[in-house]
C-alpha cells in the first residue's frame, strides 16, 4: 500500500500548505477564490460524469441511494461529526462539511484511484498512484485554500477507500470490472456537479444524503457482468 500511503501524506501536506495560504487572504479574495473552486468542482463533475454507459443503473443508484441516505439522516450525521471537531479545533469553517465531501469525491472517484490501487493489489509497481500524488497535492493545495479543513479530514477516507481497494483485491486476486469503475466515476461526477451548485450557491442539494448511490451503482454492475 506504498502508492496509497504516499497519495494520502500528499493531500494532507497539500492541504496544510492550502490552509496557510488561506489564513493571509482578506475576505474578498476568499470569496473569489471559493468561487473559483465551485466553477472548478462543477466543471471537473461533468467531464467525469459525461462517458457513462450505463444511464439507467446509475439514475436508479442516485434515486435509491437519495431515499437511503435520506432515511439514515447522513447528512445530520456528518453535521454532527462536523460540530465534534469545531470543539476540538479552531480551523474548522463553516464549509467543513462541503471541504470533506468535496475532497473524498474528487480524490476517491477518478478512474486513477481505482485503476491505481488495482494495480498496487495485484503486486504491480504503484507509478499510476504516485503521479496521482502529485494532482492530488496541488489539488488539495486549492481545495483546502477554498473550503477549509475538511478537505484535509478527506484522506482518511481515501486511506481507506483506495486503500480498502488495494487489499480486497490482493486477497482475492481478482480485477475490478472496467463498466464499474467508469459507472462509479460517473455517479461520483454528477455528485460533483451537485456540490458545484452549492459552493457557487445556486441551489442547496443533499449531496451527503446520495453517498449511498456510490454502493448501489457498483451492485447493479456487478449484477449485470454476473447475470446479463
Amino acid at each position: 500500500m506504498i502508492g496509497t500511503l504516499i497519495n494520502t501524506l500528499s493531500i494532507v501536506v497539500g492541504s496544510c500548505a492550502g490552509l496557510i495560504f488561506k489564513k493571509n487572504m482578506t475576505a474578498k479574495y476568499q470569496t473569489v477564490f471559493f468561487q473559483a473552486t465551485g466553477l472548478f468542482t462543477l466543471l471537473l463533475g461533468v467531464k467525469m460524469s459525461i462517458d457513462m454507459s450505463m444511464p439507467l443503473f446509475v439514475i436508479i443508484s442516485l434515486v435509491l441511494g437519495g431515499f437511503l441516505g435520506t432515511k439514515l439522516k447522513l447528512d445530520m450525521r456528518i453535521e454532527q461529526f462536523g460540530d465534534y471537531l469545531k470543539t476540538r479545533t479552531k480551523l474548522v469553517n463553516e464549509h467543513f462539511t462541503q471541504g470533506l465531501v468535496t475532497g473524498f469525491l474528487l480524490f476517491c472517484m477518478g478512474s486513477m484511484t481505482i485503476v491505481g490501487a488495482i494495480e498496487e493489489g495485484l503486486g504491480k509497481t504503484p507509478d499510476l498512484l504516485l503521479t496521482k500524488s502529485v494532482i492530488d497535492f496541488f489539488s488539495s493545495m486549492i481545495l483546502a485554500a477554498g473550503l477549509g479543513i475538511g478537505v484535509l479530514f478527506s484522506s482518511i477516507f481515501l486511506l481507506i477507500f483506495q486503500g480498502g481497494i488495494t487489499i480486497l483485491v490482493y486477497l482475492t486476486g481478482k480485477d475490478i470490472p472496467v463498466e464499474m469503475i467508469g459507472e462509479l466515476s460517473a455517479v461520483g461526477g454528477i455528485m460533483l456537479i451537485g456540490l458545484g451548485i452549492n459552493l457557487l450557491k445556486i441551489k442547496d442539494i443533499k449531496i451527503i444524503n446520495i453517498l449511498p448511490a456510490l454502493i448501489l451503482i457498483c451492485v447493479f454492475v456487478w449484477l449485470k457482468t454476473q447475470f446479463l
